[in-house]
């Protein structure tokens, strides 16, 4: 870390302390002991996409889980240290959240990158491993022909989303939960450079504009 870029972080938390914490006393005050959020985010680790800045939500309200290309990994039960996973059944067995939301976005790296050949990947073998979690979107993009780079980009990024909304009901207590009516599992879409959110309607298979 440059020094300019370590002065910059030790300049944010002096500002927060002077001004975001100051004016949420109360609010820091009341979940220093509890937290009780009420969705769950799984997000891409993606610097640009920050979900209280999106869905302009208060320290609390949200449970975030990001990694690389906004991935979740089929249920299974394994002596690993399963990050993702652990992190849905946290949220669900004992938070009991009452939403899902599995957001990709525009100009999204991990999509991009399962495009790309065995070499291009070479010096980030896990990486690689971890995409292999998207595989279908990608086969399915590749079965379609589609030639115009842009409308594969994004082609790609929207089925990921819905891929990840199908990964999470391998999830028993998930899928139980569903059933009941207890939990909703949204998909969105979100556009770095417009700021628009697309959530996916099931009924039109199709992402539709939150406005």
């Amino acid at each position: 870390m440059s020094e300019r870029d370590e002065g910059s972080l030790f300049d944010g938390v002096r500002r927060f302390n002077q001004t975001d914490f100051i004016e949420h006393r109360e609010l820091f005050a009341r979940v220093a002991r509890r937290q009780d959020p009420h969705t769950l985010f799984v997000g891409c680790a993606d610097s640009r996409v920050i979900p209280n800045l999106i869905t302009k939500t208060l320290p609390g309200e949200l449970f975030t889980v990001r990694n690389v290309g906004n991935l979740v990994p089929f249920y299974r039960e394994a002596e690993e240290y399963l990050a993702t996973t652990s992190a849905i059944e946290y949220a669900v067995r004992i938070l009991r959240i009452k939403n899902i939301v599995i957001c990709g976005h525009s100009n999204c790296g991990g999509v991009g990158a399962l495009f790309a050949d065995d070499e291009a990947l070479s010096a980030v073998p896990h990486t690689r491993r971890w995409l292999s979690l998207a595989r279908r979107v990608r086969d399915r993009v590749v079965a379609e022909g589609i030639d115009d780079p842009v409308e594969r980009e994004w082609r790609a990024e929207q089925y990921n989303v819905v891929e990840q909304m199908n990964h999470l009901v391998t999830y028993p207590y998930v899928k139980d939960a569903f059933r009941r009516g207890e939990l909703s599992i949204r998909g969105w879409y979100y556009v770095i450079e417009t700021g628009e959110v697309f959530d996916y309607d099931p009924s039109k298979a199709e992402f539709v504009r939150i406005e």
